[in-house]
């Protein structure tokens, strides 16, 4: 994944400075950048992006390399990299996992920035995020594009005959230790054809190294339980070929054309992708995705 990022929403009266402020707007990026404290590079924690409603995931890393995880962070977003923010948002921290259940991310993390943005047309977005209470800021920018290379939100889902429980031995077809047994069941092909939705992960749990991946798998199957009953089935499926990087990604990956890793995706029941989230995912966000669209 690229170091890029973005974020935005409302262009309302923008608020100033750190933990109670100023009420004027900043008058560009770069005046928020000389406040007190480092200034680092944003982590991304997705790297596609395309107009409309945006869900960006980030990381703010200090200069001793730890996370910052303040409960919130600012945002300020404008057209050029010294340019006037014409929207700001707050970003609000999400798990990463299941707590209590998952091990931490790469690099311990156990917690990530997740901002919520409408970013209008193609192009590149620059921005600051600024952890409240803490003298930090963390900048990046965002490249929009036109189309999405992985299915859209509405288009036709790949009918891929992936792997289940019937046509393989879980040790062949899942890297989780134990196996995620109850995400082994279906077919994504299966059940398109059996018109039933569904959630499927894109996710190697034993190879996941980007400290914003997280374990996205235990979250899927904590909703699973959640909302057992709903008639919603969870689907995972891993990412290399034969489980090894080595070897790159296997087609399935391919067939939903998937440039990275861990992904999730929403089927309806008229087999159409409703939602989807690249990377990190809490099991609150997920959880709530599959209420509205399933």
């Amino acid at each position: 994944m690229g170091r890029v990022g973005a974020v935005l929403f409302l262009a309302a009266a923008l608020l100033a400075g750190c933990g109670g402020s100023s009420s004027s707007s900043p008058a560009s990026l770069d005046s928020i950048l000389r406040r007190p404290g480092p200034d680092v590079a944003v982590t991304p924690g997705a790297s596609e992006f395309v107009p409309g409603d945006v869900r960006y995931p980030f990381l703010v890393i200090g200069n001793d390399a730890r996370p910052v995880d303040r409960s919130t962070a600012r945002v300020w977003v404008a057209r050029k990299r010294d340019g006037v923010p014409f929207a700001q948002t707050t970003a609000h921290l999400e798990p990463v996992g299941v707590p209590g259940r998952s091990e931490p991310a790469f690099g311990g993390v156990t917690r990530l920035y997740v901002a919520h943005l409408r970013l209008p047309r193609p192009g590149r977005y620059w921005f600051v995020a600024e952890p409240a209470g803490a003298q930090i800021q963390a900048f990046g920018a965002v490249d929009v594009v036109a189309h999405s290379p992985s299915p859209a939100v509405g288009a036709p889902a790949p009918r891929s005959a992936t792997p289940t429980l019937a046509t393989a031995q879980a040790a062949a077809i899942t890297t989780s230790r134990p196996p995620d047994l109850p995400l082994l069941r279906y077919s994504v092909a299966d059940s398109l054809r059996a018109h039933r939705p569904f959630v499927v992960t894109f996710a190697t749990p034993k190879f996941c190294t980007s400290r914003t991946c997280g374990p996205v798998v235990d979250v899927v199957d904590a909703v699973r339980e959640r909302l057992a009953g709903r008639g919603v089935r969870f689907i995972h499926v891993e990412v290399f070929r034969d489980n090894d990087p080595s070897r790159g990604y296997n087609r399935w990956m391919r067939q939903w054309r998937l440039a990275s890793e861990p992904w999730t995706f929403l089927v309806g029941s008229d087999g159409r992708v409703k939602a989807k989230f690249e990377g990190s995912v809490s099991t609150a966000e997920l959880a709530a995705a599959v209420r509205a669209q399933l």
